[in-house]
């Protein structure tokens, strides 16, 4: 096949998928090529997509894509039509909102064959709280750009639901298909010896209840006598706002801020990793440190549920901090070994069930049976 990836940003959980996703069609043998932002990335981001440039076929196209809807779009799904003509893809696969609608309606333009238009939300607009402004305005896009679908590829049961609900009923296919990952990332963790009590890791924003967490800290210190040093590892839109507001709440000296790294390097450096999201789609952080059998005090958000399996009843409510700092007390006071035996009985789950060839065989199936349904 020949098969375009159509997305904005090269950051985070959807651009790993991506690229896991890139690579594994190509050693399989079909044509791929990329489609995604330029103004967004950094060094860690150029340096994946150059390695991975003499192997796309199709090419590597970077243009400007804004986060919020302007004219700019216009521009870029003009290039978009155009890259697509003289390349004549099999697949549109569009990966997140934007990337949504750009591989849907350059695949519903002329000129450039018929390609089936492939969408993977990513959590995306799906992640907005049900009932706000903002959620109705993106509900009401994704209804209107379903008809212009051949597959919806989720990535969560969760997601599935939630598109679901907002498409309503439809003939085009809902497909889930998990993230999956690398063998080798099934390792466990060798921890540091001067290791920090808690991790967080990932996007410094409040809808991974990073605020809840830091409140949580403060009860551990006032009603457990507990002060657990905190590694808080990403960047993010609020990250000078959860500086002040670590500041503000007496934390100085309890929680350090690190720049975004290797997932296991940063795992290393923490006995315990609290997982405090509002929202999430199939993380695959979680996934990652799941499978590398770190502890984990996670709560019960999107589709953790799912990467928790039979041991979802160990997931708490979100947006607690009573709640996460009682469970943060027992982890903290565990002895390792009980830690250990939880933490692998996960990861054996995990590695059972979340493997890259099964993604990338619920991928390419999803594929077949719709180029096969629009023939």
């Amino acid at each position: 096949m020949r098969i375009i990836h159509v997305f904005r940003a090269p950051l985070g959980g959807l651009f790993r998928h991506v690229l896991d996703l890139a690579r594994e069609q190509i050693a399989r043998g079909h044509e791929v090529g990329i489609f995604c932002d330029s103004t967004t990335g950094g060094p860690r981001t150029d340096a994946a997509l150059s390695e991975l440039e003499p192997s796309l076929a199709l090419g590597l196209k970077r243009l400007p894509i804004a986060r919020n809807p302007g004219l700019n779009d216009l521009r870029a799904l003009a290039a978009l039509r155009d890259h697509c003509r003289a390349l004549k893809p099999d697949v549109l696969h569009g990966h997140g909102s934007k990337g949504g609608v750009y591989a849907r309606m350059a695949g519903s333009l002329g000129g450039i064959g018929r390609p089936i238009r492939v969408y993977t939300p990513h959590g995306g607009s799906f992640n907005y709280y049900p009932g706000s402004f903002t959620h109705r305005i993106y509900m009401a896009i994704e209804r209107l750009m379903a008809r212009q679908t051949d597959l919806f590829m989720c990535e969560s049961a969760f997601i599935a639901g939630r598109l679901t609900e907002a498409v309503g009923e439809t003939d085009v296919p809902v497909r889930v298909v998990h993230n999956g990952i690398y063998e080798h990332e099934t390792v466990p963790i060798a921890r540091q010896a001067d290791a920090f009590d808690l991790l967080y890791l990932g996007e410094l924003r409040f809808a991974k209840g990073i605020d809840t967490l830091l409140e949580s800290l403060v009860i551990l210190r006032v009603r457990f006598g507990l002060r657990p040093r905190l590694l808080l590892v990403g960047s993010g839109p609020e990250e000078a706002a959860l500086k002040q507001r670590v500041q503000v709440l007496g934390l100085g000296d309890q929680a350090m801020f690190d720049g975004p790294g290797p997932i296991r390097s940063a795992l290393a450096r923490a006995r315990i990793m609290a997982v405090p999201s509002r929202a999430e789609s199939l993380p695959y952080v979680i996934l990652e440190a799941a499978a590398a059998a770190q502890p984990l005090v996670a709560t019960h958000a999107g589709g953790i549920p799912e990467i928790f399996g039979p041991y979802a009843d160990r997931l708490i409510p979100p947006d607690n901090a009573d709640i996460l700092a009682a469970s943060l007390e027992r982890a903290l006071n565990a002895p390792d070994d009980a830690l250990r035996h939880e933490a692998s009985e996960l990861a054996l789950y995990v590695a059972r069930n979340f493997t890259l060839r099964e993604m990338v065989d619920g991928v390419m199936q999803g594929y077949s049976e719709a180029i096969a349904s629009r023939r």
